[in-house]
């Protein structure tokens, strides 16, 4: 005799990137074992391809592979979110000494995508030259969630050199997949301080999850305010 199937609520989201309606389910037993298989070896691919099909299997979505970092992050948070419940408790450093850590209670469903005022994929470096940006890949999205991997200075401008999609001049569009990352990188060193500062600006400024709690410090007493940024803050 066949076991009785569980019925799996559906919900719906819309994509903070392009606005896109996304039906999507919690994660189930099953879901939850496949990415806890792949952090215990902490391979990034083993990791990256639990992330893939957690998605795939959670969503209609056809493909992550060219979703922004903030999209899969945000995805991340709604399927775990219906998952493991509407709250969780982290810790934080009290600002004032920044030591003192205290319990936080986050509501889940408050955390939202910030999008910043003036924030632009095209960069303009000069009157005569620009280039348009793509946001982090999924690569990068399970580097910062999902592994101890220290993050150093050429890491950093890899990184950067990976999210360039053009380079334009008057006379021509680089598309920069078909561009070996020595030569960005080349591009990138060829910059004065504040070219790159609209690089680096465009990293700091691009839509990620934030949300802000009081927190009061038992040692000092003084009650301030902590934004939390990204998915690892609110799951560690």
């Amino acid at each position: 005799m066949a076991l009785p199937k569980l019925n799996v609520p559906k919900y719906k989201l819309k994509l903070p990137s392009d606005g896109r309606t996304v039906n999507y389910r919690p994660f189930l037993v099953k879901e939850e074992k496949l990415l806890l298989v792949a952090t215990e070896t902490g391979e990034q691919s083993e990791i990256i391809d639990a992330i893939k099909d957690i998605i795939k299997n959670c969503t209609d979505l056809d493909s992550v592979d060219n979703l922004a970092t903030f999209d899969i992050e945000y995805l991340f948070l709604q399927i775990r979110t219906k998952s493991v419940g509407e709250e969780v408790e982290v810790l934080v450093n009290c600002p004032d000494d920044k030591t003192t850590q205290v319990k936080a209670k986050i509501p889940l469903d408050q955390i939202k995508v910030k999008k910043t005022r003036g924030h632009k994929t095209t960069i303009q470096l000069t009157d005569e030259c620009a280039v348009e940006m793509n946001y982090p890949s999924l690569d990068m999205f399970v580097t910062m969630n999902f592994t101890d991997q220290q993050i150093g200075v050429d890491d950093v401008f890899k990184m950067a050199a990976a999210c360039v999609k053009t380079i334009q001049d008057p006379n021509q569009v680089y598309e920069c997949k078909d561009i070996p990352q020595d030569e960005i990188l080349a591009f990138f060193d060829d910059m004065n301080s504040a070219q790159f500062q609209k690089i680096q600006d465009f990293f700091d400024t691009m839509p990620k999850l934030t949300h802000t709690v009081k927190v009061t410090n038992p040692n000092t007493e003084v009650e301030s305010e902590v934004t939390l940024e990204g998915l690892a803050s609110f799951f560690g």
